[in-house]
């Protein structure tokens, strides 16, 4: 179990948003840099950055930061990227910058073509992210609630041949309220592609439940406000998980 520190960037700076609310947000650090590097010592095996600013503007707005963590962390580990990301031409700058993965969101779902061009063009470094709330999908920062059913555009995307599924429930993000471990299952027994669950991760309870589950398909886990808040300890968290795994 892949247990992944969330990077969330807004403004330059480190912060958590409560059900992605950019109106309610922690600052946790002014150096994202460090904030990697503090990760990496922990014991994490790849970092999940999220361009706050992007995912509202619809264009990348943090790279200056991104950049930063790159240059501090980004031979050492996998570095994945989401958030206003929407053309081939920014896919590739930061593919060729360092990033391993780009997470693509809202474009997957309103330019499904987009999603397939770049899973054609740079095969084995797409994850789609799919954000859901009572198992419909949400697009534009979470602002803008779509009919789709999280499992049928899923199956679609994997059909493109994204790398895997990043499945938030927005409900709980940010709220340290546990996993949707059964929801986040039902997606990942739909799928062969690996599901990387976010969305409420609270304790090392979760970390435990979601272990349970690993053989379904959920690979992994984003870590966001439970770390920053001291609710999880993240360095024991991996070597629990690492334990559950022998």
């Amino acid at each position: 179990m892949l247990l992944i520190p969330a990077i969330d960037l807004k403004d330059g700076h480190c912060v958590r948003l409560e059900k992605g609310d950019m109106n309610v947000s922690t600052t946790f650090g002014e150096d994202p840099a460090a904030m990697a590097r503090r990760w990496v010592t922990a014991g994490a095996r790849r970092l999940h950055l999220v361009d706050l600013n992007g995912a509202f503007a619809g264009k990348p707005v943090n790279e200056p930061a991104i950049k930063a963590i790159l240059r501090e962390v980004g031979n050492e580990i996998p570095v994945q990227l989401g958030g206003g990301i929407r053309d081939l031409d920014t896919i590739e700058r930061y593919l060729d910058g360092g990033i391993s993965y780009i997470i693509i969101g809202t474009a997957a779902v309103k330019s499904p073509g987009f999603l397939k061009d770049a899973c054609s063009a740079f095969g084995g470094h797409i994850i789609v992210g799919l954000d859901a709330k009572d198992g419909k999908v949400a697009t534009d920062g979470w602002s803008k609630l779509t009919g789709h059913e999280v499992v049928d555009l899923a199956r679609k995307f994997e059909d493109y041949g994204v790398e895997g599924v990043i499945y938030t429930d927005i409900g709980r993000d940010g709220m340290l309220t546990g996993i949707n471990i059964e929801a986040t299952v039902r997606l990942a027994q739909a799928l062969s592609i690996p599901v990387i669950a976010s969305g409420g991760l609270s304790d090392i309870a979760d970390i435990e439940r979601l272990c349970a589950v690993q053989g379904e398909g959920v690979e992994g886990v984003i870590c966001g406000r439970s770390i920053y808040s001291g609710a999880l300890d993240f360095a024991a968290a991996q070597r629990r998980a690492d334990e559950l795994a022998a």
